[in-house]
């Protein structure tokens, strides 16, 4: 992953929160994962779930917020959820999205991170210098509600980049696709719930988008197209879900702490 002679490289990845005021015990959980001390975090959205729950998920990331941390927005940051047949994921996608829920603090939300350092990776790209190693790192808005606009900042890296990153809320194909096609090395992404209702087992049956359901957690390979350029995926099954459907099964919630390593010699 990483190139020859550089340092391991440790990256928290949290999705898919969905805080509610009253969720004590998750966000005490969260609040412990600054003891990890990661190089670097990477949230890829539905922190919030309450017009209330910025000071809520700025309380939960606490320490975490010190480190340096990247972001961007799934749908739950912007509307707050709103009751809806669960039958529905079973279903084709027909393009409704819920957009008619109540309008959420996204802006202020925004303005915390951003004042804590984080960087703001909606249909954004950045280059810093994180624990000896040049990382570049470019992102979408939320594909699920065709925020996305990554032609806009598409292109590989610069030259020199040790690390090239992708960080997108929701995963669909023609957002890994073309990442992937400018070289970024390992994609981020969430809104999954890793099936969130799945077999006994952890077989997911959907995912809530046009990535198959056998990614729908986890690390994986992701190759642009036929014979295209070949990357790195990593689908977080995320930390909650929405509170009008607070059920798992066979899917328990997770953050993820990736490690990150040089290749072995003489391998692409």
């Amino acid at each position: 992953m990483l190139p020859e002679g550089r340092p391991a490289y440790r990256i928290l990845h949290l999705s898919d929160l969905h805080l509610v005021p009253w969720q004590q015990t998750k966000r005490r959980w969260v609040s412990t994962l600054a003891g990890i001390r990661p190089d670097l975090v990477v949230s890829t959205g539905d922190l919030l779930a309450h017009r209330d729950a910025v000071p809520v998920v700025l309380d939960a990331l606490g320490g975490l917020l010190d480190r340096p941390g990247l972001f961007v927005h799934g749908s739950n940051d912007y509307f707050a959820p709103v009751v809806k047949n669960p039958a529905r994921y079973l279903l084709p996608d027909d393009g409704r999205r819920s957009v008619h829920g109540e309008r959420l603090p996204t802006a202020d939300l925004d303005a915390a991170l951003v004042d804590a350092g984080w960087v703001d990776l909606d249909n954004a790209r950045v280059s810093l210098d994180s624990a000896g190693l040049r990382v570049e790192a470019v992102g979408t808005d939320d594909a699920h509600l065709g925020y996305d606009r990554y032609a806009e900042v598409a292109g590989p890296a610069r030259q020199g980049t040790d690390l090239f990153l992708g960080v997108t809320h929701a995963p669909y194909l023609r957002v890994l696709d073309a990442m992937v096609s400018d070289g970024v090395g390992l994609v981020l992404a969430g809104h999954t719930h890793g099936g969130q209702l799945c077999l006994p087992g952890g077989r997911a049956l959907v995912t809530n988008c046009d990535l198959e359901p056998a990614r729908a957690k986890g690390l994986s390979r992701h190759r642009a197209g036929s014979g295209g350029e070949e990357g790195w995926l990593h689908v977080s099954a995320g930390l909650g879900t929405s509170p009008t459907a607070p059920v798992r099964f066979a899917c328990p919630p997770e953050a993820t702490l990736l490690t990150l390593v040089p290749r072995a010699s003489g391998r692409g």
